[in-house]
Formats: structure tokens, sequence, C-alpha cells
């Protein structure tokens, strides 16, 4: 395990910056390396076959396959595969690890190994070649590593392991040429050699170089190179006889047991992850610094006016309208304190949504945190999904303490219904639509549909844990002390002036949500490249200072409206303060799909389905994070600035 050590003075943002790469060599202590002796056994996992992008560079599919579907007809171990155990998260990421029938013995070369035989008819032949075309790629595991392709980045010049190989070629110059079916693997393992105790191995990397063999007879000649490739015929009637070969080839490699994700882990061009925190940075410092300079004079200005204009009126009862009318005037937000803490429209569904969204803004946190400290280690497959999770469980006391304290805080008497929602409504509409889109899964055949036991899994952590410490936490807010508003609330409402054209609810929607997107914009598209082209994402030093400058971004445009909307009398700032800063997870919508029109090429109705409907899922629950974010930062502002100013 690698150690480094920072001065703390100086350093922290330093460290902040290199931890995406310290967690790359930092390890749970129930991920500990395997060592083989000479001869021993090393097992080869099967993962389903996902797609990647073709040669045109553009994803054609989103669905997965298992690797021994039917259709594929690939060799299989004797007896039959079997699933290897997998965590929860790994099965919600489409994980399908089977056992395989390849035989890999610790430093044992092995030359032109058959597997097996199997011919394709027509069908088969078609599905195949339609597979290859869209750029599917096999996926296979020795020791935890995935099997993978040694490529060279041209922009960078290094070199690195990119997950997955191909499963055939099709032909670079004529767009309608034959397709190739790759039935051969040269496997090269790399391994290391444990200091001081020289008979403990260790794999440290898998190489895969696919190639298309069309072997004649029993004449397995895998060095050939004039040997002509394997060509599925899609005739009526015909059958193509393939045989499945492979070599492995152990070459042993100075690179230690804890740096070998490093190979993997590959930031194609690093220099764009910097500028846009640079960018984001700058633009955020300038924003935060302009908000609370215009913010600090204008509202020192307004308080001492309204303090001396309350003195004034105090010392002569005669009053002076002239000067009160001409504060009124240059500031309005002071003639709304009998309103800005009126109840809302519809308290129990923003309530509901702003307990929610603490929830998620507490579980993203968190799991940055653990991420960073290198606890979501590559090598254990899905502890991504299974911590978000557990987390998102755990911290529903959380979202049911605040969704019952601000519903108290806004006078609001269905607390029964508060505490029913609180748990039910925003997991039930995320449940519902993962559920809707898993059908076009199953019906599909896909690799990627959750099991009906694994949704009674989800359901149970639902019902039997995340409920019951919502309602506790409820309970607990319902209790406690309400947060009393500053200044008394008048028994009838003021009227509301005509707004300008940038303070309606739209115009300020869409000027309010773009800042915060604009903050996590470049890191947004690294995150969706991981998801569809099934790229592993490690890079959280920036995705943690991302979430950060988001989270300020988005607090300080929204505060800033909220003033404007107050001055111009308007106090329905509840639900405007949560829509604007909501209003970023549009953008984040609009942009997946003009990812969908740039870099995907789906062409089927369930592809297309399954993309907008996990993108919506995903803008959805950022509207809620976001929405959050602003209405909890205007309701500080708000009590801090009319608790400031003296009130008759």
């Amino acid at each position: 395990m690698k150690s480094r050590t920072f001065a703390p003075s100086w350093a922290l943002c330093t460290a902040l910056l290199a931890l995406p790469q310290l967690s790359t060599s930092f390890y749970l202590p129930g991920v500990a390396p395997t060592s083989y002796k000479q001869g021993d056994k090393v097992p080869l996992y099967v993962n389903s076959i996902k797609p990647v992008a073709a040669q045109d560079a553009l994803l054609h599919s989103v669905m997965s396959y298992d690797y021994y579907n039917e259709r594929f007809q690939f060799c299989q171990p004797e007896g039959g595969p079997s699933y290897v155990s997998e965590s929860l998260g790994s099965i919600l990421f489409g994980d399908r690890i089977m056992t395989s029938p390849f035989d890999l013995n610790m430093m044992k070369n092995e030359t032109c190994k058959k597997l097996c035989s199997s011919k394709y008819d027509m069908p088969s032949a078609h599905f195949v070649n339609k597979r290859i075309m869209q750029g599917y790629a096999l996926n296979w595991l020795v020791d935890g590593l995935p099997a993978g392709q040694h490529l060279l980045d041209d922009l960078t010049g290094t070199t690195f392991y990119s997950p997955g190989f191909a499963m055939g070629t099709t032909s670079t110059t004529d767009p309608d040429g034959p397709t190739f079916f790759n039935n051969h693997y040269d496997i090269v393992i790399e391994y290391h050699k444990v200091n001081g105790k020289e008979d403990q191995l260790r794999v440290v990397g898998v190489i895969v170089q696919p190639a298309s063999k069309a072997y004649k007879g029993d004449n397995l000649e895998c060095n050939d190179n004039q040997t002509p490739p394997v060509v599925l015929v899609e005739d009526a009637g015909a059958e193509t006889e393939v045989t499945f070969t492979y070599s492995v080839y152990w070459t042993e490699s100075p690179t230690a047991w804890a740096t070998r994700w490093d190979k993997y882990l590959h930031v194609f061009d690093p220099k764009i992850h910097w500028f846009s925190l640079v960018n984001s940075a700058v633009v955020v410092i300038f924003l935060t610094v302009t908000v609370t300079s215009v913010l600090f004079r204008a509202l020192k200005k307004d308080i001492a006016r309204y303090n001396r204009l309350d003195q004034i009126n105090l010392d002569d009862l005669s009053g002076t309208s002239a000067l009160e009318d001409g504060v009124q005037e240059d500031s309005g937000w002071k003639l709304v304190h009998g309103d800005v803490f009126r109840t809302p429209s519809h308290p129990l569904l923003l309530s509901v949504f702003l307990g929610n969204g603490a929830q998620l803004f507490v579980m993203t946190g968190f799991t940055i945190c653990f991420a960073l400290l290198g606890f979501l280690s590559p090598s254990n497959r899905g502890s991504l999904g299974t911590i978000m999770i557990i987390l998102y469980t755990l911290l529903s006391f959380v979202g049911g303490y605040v969704s019952a304290r601000t519903y108290k805080s806004m006078n609001g008497e269905k607390w029964k219904l508060n505490i029913g929602l609180t748990p039910l409504l925003v997991p039930g509409i995320v449940f519902s639509t993962f559920f809707f889109l898993n059908l076009f899964l199953w019906a599909n055949g896909a690799a990627g549909a959750v099991p009906f036991t694994t949704m009674l899994v989800i359901i149970g952590i639902w019902f039997i844990i995340s409920i019951p410490l919502s309602v506790s936490g409820s309970w607990l807010g319902f209790r406690a002390t309400v947060v009393e508003p500053p200044v008394r609330t008048n028994q009838i409402p003021r009227q509301i002036p005509p707004a300008t054209t940038y303070l309606k609810p739209l115009p300020s929607m869409l000027l309010v949500g773009i800042l915060p997107f604009g903050a996590i914009f470049v890191e947004l598209y690294f995150i969706m490249s991981s998801i569809w082209f099934s790229k592993i994402y490690y890079m959280f030093g920036f995705l943690f200072l991302c979430y950060g400058l988001m989270i300020i971004t988005c607090a300080a445009v929204t505060v800033l409206m909220v003033y404007f909307l107050l001055c111009a009398e308007n106090y329905h700032w509840q639900w405007r303060s949560f829509l604007a800063a909501g209003m970023s997870a549009g953008y984040i919508f609009t942009n997946a799909l003009i990812y969908l029109i740039s870099k995907l090429s789906l062409g089927g109705l369930s592809g297309t389905v399954l993309y907008i409907g996990y993108s919506a899922l995903l803008s959805f629950l950022f509207f809620i994070l976001t929405g959050s974010i602003g209405f909890f930062s205007s309701w500080w502002f708000v009590h801090k600035i009319y608790a400031s100013i003296k009130i008759d």
C-alpha cells in the first residue's frame, strides 16, 4: 500500500486533487490480495457482454447480454456455468459474473488449446453479426482484474489497458463488407513476485488479443497469420462451424499488486479536467464575491435606513411620511415583512421534497468522501451502488426529520400524511420508473434486467429499514421546537405588483439554473461516458470539488434571485427558490438529449426509451437535490435579513 504525507498547513487543496490517484492504491481490508504458487489454478470468470463505442465512435445499443446467451453459443464449462456471488450494487449495475471453461494455471503457458466447436445457423449468425457491428465487447475477470486490450493514447503518448475486448471486427474500408467473428484468444497474464516470498505470485495485469481464424478440420494453427478469418454466413439453411481456441502466456511484471489498477484508470485528456476545474472555480469565486458585495452593501444600506426611520417615527409621533415613502421607493423588501413567512401553497409536497433533498444531499456527500478515501475501490465491484443504497437507507432518518420540521415551520396540519409521504413519494417514483424501465430489459432478454428476487430485496430494505427510520425521524422532527420566524405574519395577504420580465417564473428559473449546471458540465460529460460506454470512473477528487462548487453556485444565485424578488414586493419565495435552483436538472436532461443525438445511435425504440428514462430519473433526483439546496440557503438568508431590522 502506498503512503504519502503532506504538510497540513498548506497542502489541503493539493491533497484533495491528488486523492483520485491515492484512491487507486488504497483498498478495503476485505479486498485482500490473492497469492498463488506455480501451477495453482487461476479462475477466469466471464461477465455480461456489453456495448462499447463501435468503429464509428458511436454507441449503438444500451442492452447487455448474458455471456452464455444461447444465440452466442460460447463454450460452457463441464456441468454448466454457475453464478459467482455478487454485491447488490454489482447486480444493479448489470454485472452477471459466471464461471468459464478456460483452464489457467500459474506460470504454465498454453498454445492453441481447444475449447469446443459450435454451429451457427442463420438466426444465430444474424444475431452475432449485428452485435459485432454494434461494437459489443466481451468482459472477462481474472483475479478481479478485467481482461482488456493494450491501447495507446495518441494525445498524451501513454499506454493503458482498456477493459473488455471486441467480439469481432468489421471492414474499415467497406461499410457493407463482411464481419469477422473472433474465435481465438491470446491471453497474456502479468504476475508479480511478493517481496521476500519468491514462491508467492500475484496477478497484476490481464491482456486479451482476440483473433478470427477459420480452422480447417483439426488443423489448429493459431500462430499461422495466413489463416482466413471466420465469417458467419446468414444464408437460409446454411450453418457455419466455429472452433474456439485460446493460448495463455505468463509474463513477469515489476508492477506491485497495490498499483495494478493504475493501468486501467486512464484519463484521456487530463487538461480538460484542469481547465474545467479552474474555469468553474473562477466563475464561482467571481459570482460569490459579486453576490456577497452587492447584498452586503445593499442590505447594510437598507437596514440602516429602516432602523433610522423606525427611530424617527418613535421620536416624532407626527410621522415623516415623505421620508418613509422615499425609503419604500428605494427598497421594497421590508414592505413584505408581514407576508414573507406566510405558508406557501402546497406545503406538504414542498416539505416532502425538501426532506428527500436533504437525504440525497447528505448521501451524495458521504459517498464522495468514501470514494476519496479509497473505500470504493474498482476491485470491489459494485461497491459504489451498494454504499449508495446503504447510505440512502440509513439516512432516511435525516429525510424524515427535515421534512417534519420544515412542515411544522410552515404551519402544516396534515402531519400524518407528511410522515407517510416522506419515505414513499420520491422513492416510490424512483422505484416505479426503475421497474417500468426494467420491463424493457426483461422483454429484450438483456442481462442488465434486475432479477425479481433482487427487486424483492430492494422492497424489503425499503419497507423494513428505510420507512421505520424515516418515521422515527419525522417523530423527532415534529417534537422539536418550531423554527420561529423573526417577524409576525399579517392576517390579510399583501397584493403583489406585476413583475419585470427577468423576475417572472420561467425567465428567472432559466437564469438561475444554468450557473450550477455550468459548474459541473465537463465532469458530467465524463460521468455519462463512464455510464453508457462501460468505462471506469475514478476521478472523485475532481467530482468532490465540482460538487462543492455546484453547492456554492446554487446557493449564491438563488439567494440573489430571492433578494430581487423581495425587492419587487413578491413574497412567494419558497417555491420560486426551490424550482429556480432545481432548474439545473432541466439543463442536465437537455444535455442528455444532446448527448443522445451526438454520441449515440441507438436506432431501436427500447434503447431510446431506456436512455431517456434513466436520464429523466437522474435529472429528477438532481432536481430534488439542487432545489433543496436553493430553498434552505434562501430560508437562511430571509431569516437573517428580517431578523436584523426593527419591526413595530
